[in-house]
């Protein structure tokens, strides 16, 4: 930024000595067409040192100008990079979440749809307090803190002697599906996404359907990531 002022005020100088060098003078009643300056020598003197007054005036007008455009420019920075949500500074460029349901065992079947829960967080910044961060141990739903394009995956595990049914749901609705039938003495995984156009306080989270379970293990077999891709 220090270099930009520089060049443009090295810039507006030039063009500033190129107007006050390039008014004309007067020309003397000979034939010759010689420009020359009423007043001889004493006069040039007095008015190169008027020319170099207003060089320095226009230098610390435009150095001014600049200064004032540097600092708007910081300003408008700072708030396109970040915003004040309830009081708490939010990144608006930083936030994502990742998670697992790292049970060990399976979770379900449920006669009601069930909203998941992901026990081991490996991110979770910008979806709440960073004043409470160390309190959060685990993620049952997602509340969007700023307006904007947020992208959702999902994937799950289970032993196919029984369905798994999971929804990604926003605001009570479900929006896409992955559904694993029962086939037999075997383990299945299904994954899905989306991106989701959200304003401040929508929520999203994951539901096992009802009469289906899912599985997961410390290998991580069954996860839940969302991050805001750009606000609007």
């Amino acid at each position: 930024m220090k270099t930009s002022v520089a060049a443009l005020t090295f810039f507006f100088l030039y063009l500033r000595v190129a107007e006050i060098t390039a008014q004309p003078g007067e020309v003397s009643d000979t034939d010759d067409g010689i420009v020359q300056s009423p007043g001889g020598q004493d006069c040039c003197a007095a008015e190169s040192q008027k020319n170099c007054c207003q060089l320095f005036v226009s230098l610390r007008e435009i150095e001014t100008k600049l200064r004032n455009t540097q600092r708007e420019m910081e300003v408008l920075k700072s708030q396109v990079q970040s915003k004040s949500i309830f009081g708490v500074l939010t990144f608006v460029n930083f936030v994502a979440f990742g998670a697992s349901i790292s049970t060990g065992e399976n979770v379900g079947p449920f006669n009601t749809h069930t909203t998941l829960i992901y026990k081991k967080v490996y991110m979770n910044t910008g979806s709440f307090n960073p004043a409470a961060a160390k309190l959060i141990t685990a993620i049952r739903i997602f509340t969007a803190p700023v307006r904007g394009v947020y992208y959702f995956s999902f994937s799950g595990h289970n032993h196919s002697s029984k369905p798994m049914g999971l929804q990604l749901m926003k605001n009570g609705e479900y929006v896409v599906t992955s559904y694993n039938h029962a086939a037999g003495n075997r383990y299945e995984a299904a994954t899905n996404g989306m991106m989701l156009q959200l304003e401040v306080g929508d929520q999203v989270y994951m539901r096992l359907m009802q009469n289906t379970w899912i599985f997961d293990n410390i290998h991580n077999l069954s996860t839940f990531i969302g991050l805001l891709l750009f606000p609007l």
